[in-house]
This record gives C-alpha cells, structure tokens and sequence, in this order.
C-alpha cells in the first residue's frame, strides 16, 4: 500500500492552498502549479518536474496506486493524500476530473536555456490568450517532433492547469521557452533563423518556403495576428521574414491558431524527411 494520509473536509488547508493554483497570481507568487489526469501527471515525472503533493480521489486509489509512475513519485518523497468525493471536487478539474490532481513545482524556463535542435524547425507562438489553443500547439510541436516552442509576449502562462491539461503533458516534454517578442527575435538573429509568418495575407502558399531545418515558423494571437516588431526587425536587417497564407474556399477568412500550427508543422516535417533530389547529370554529348 502507498503511503499516505486521508483528509476529509474540502476546509483543509491543503486543499485550499492547491484550489487557490487555479489563480495565475497565487501561481505566480508561489512557483507552483497544478497537473490534472493520470497521463499528465506521469509525464511530468517522467521529465523530472519536482511533485511536491498528489491528491487522490478515495474511489479511484487502488487503481492508481497500481501505476507505475505513482508510486515512483511516492518514492521520490512526494506527499500523498487520499480525499473523498466532495473534498477532491474543491481542487479537480470540473467533469473531466481522473481522480489525481498534483501540485508541481513548475516554472518555464527562460530563453537563454533553451535547446532546440538547429536541423527542426520551432514554433514562434506571439500573444496566444486562449489555453486550449496554446495547449494543442504543444501537442503538435511534440507530435511532429519539432525543436521547440517558443512563446512570446504570452497572454496566457505555460503553467496554467488549462494549458498542462490540454497539452496532454507534453509542455513537460517539448523544449519550451517563454520571452519578449523582442528577445525572441534577437534569438532567432542570433542563432540564423529564417522566420516564417503565418497570416491571411501571406505573400506565398504554405508549402512553398523551406519550412525544414534552421526555420522559426511565427503564429500570431487569434484576435491580432503577428506584431509589426516582426516586419520592422526585417526592415531593419535584423531577420530574414518570409510569410505563408492557407487558402481559404469558405465563409470563414481564416484557420483557428492551433490548426494553423498543426499544418505548418507537419509540413515541416513532410519537408525534413523528403529524400533531397538525386544531382542532375549533363547530358551524353
């Protein structure tokens, strides 16, 4: 059996401290997040994210306790608590609730560690709001093996639960950064970045730039699109900035954000893995 305590009022302090991670301020002031649902939760133990405590629901205990990663995190020192219905209810994640909520100490890391891979692309992500949308993009940089995301001017933080949860885990698995615009553009000056600009009225078709290799691919927010820092930095000489449009054939003018990314990136890799073209030889005279 794992060990653990057993609270039974939602009035717990415990219980009232993790509920409050729901706040970005309490989130903010305390380094600390929450991870709902099973699959996240082993994710951010397999990425080595510090659990601090972990909160179980009393009817699914035995079940969890048989996984793996639980009790590894068990070893590892985290407290664990076992709740019944009503007092998990205070800090679970509405109906979508797996029976385990965590909380973690987890902050994004600034950009000077990122490591992102120079022969991938990365995904630039400017003033994204909405969680789900930031979530899914991270979804898509892990599926199609990107070199990482780099999220400027966010009006959203990485370590919201909505985020973490949406992701499926993977903001504990994709190289990740949060900066500036600014800085952003400074880091793909100075690591050689081509820049590629997803906007409605981008001067070529999707497929047609070198979306593989030492590219940054730029999504913009859902209400604003791209920032002009980006065209006055390639004015300027700072970057090289191409932009990409999908076509659009119904009413509406353009995709959602995270679609969007999905397409751009899986065209990237369609490009990485594509054989290059045998050299073409001279004719026999």
């Amino acid at each position: 059996m794992i060990p653990h305590d057993t609270i039974t009022s939602g009035a717990n302090p415990r219980v009232r401290q993790a509920a409050r991670l729901r706040d970005a301020d309490a989130r903010h002031e305390a380094g600390l997040t929450l991870v709902d649902g099973r699959r996240e939760l082993s994710r951010a133990a397999a990425a080595g994210v510090e659990v601090l405590e972990v909160f179980v629901a009393a009817d699914a205990f035995d079940e969890i306790a048989r996984e793996g990663w639980f009790a590894a995190l068990a070893a590892r020192g985290a407290r664990v608590f076992m709740l019944p219905e009503k007092p998990f209810a205070k800090i679970a994640f509405g109906s979508r609730n797996e029976g385990c909520v965590a909380v973690v100490r987890f902050v994004p890391p600034p950009l000077a560690r990122l490591a992102a891979a120079a022969d991938a692309a990365v995904l630039l992500v400017e003033g994204v709001e909405k969680p789900g949308n930031l979530g899914a993009i991270l979804r898509t940089a892990d599926a199609a093996g990107l070199a990482g995301v780099i999220v400027c001017d966010g009006r959203t933080d990485l370590a919201n639960p909505a985020v973490i949860r949406a992701s499926l885990g993977t903001v504990f698995t994709v190289p990740l950064a949060a900066a500036t615009t600014r800085d952003t553009i400074a880091w793909c000056r100075d690591h050689g970045r081509r820049v590629i600009a997803a906007m409605p009225d981008g001067s070529r078709l999707w497929h047609e730039p070198a979306l593989a290799g030492g590219t940054a691919i730029l999504l913009g927010s859902e209400a604003l699109g791209v920032s002009p820092e980006w065209a006055r930095a390639a004015a300027a000489g700072t970057i090289a900035l191409d932009s990409v449009r999908l076509p659009m054939h119904g009413a509406a003018d353009s995709l959602n954000v995270s679609a969007t990314a999905a397409v751009l990136a899986y065209e990237s890799l369609r490009q990485r893995n594509q054989p290059a073209a045998p050299p073409r030889t001279a004719p026999p005279s």
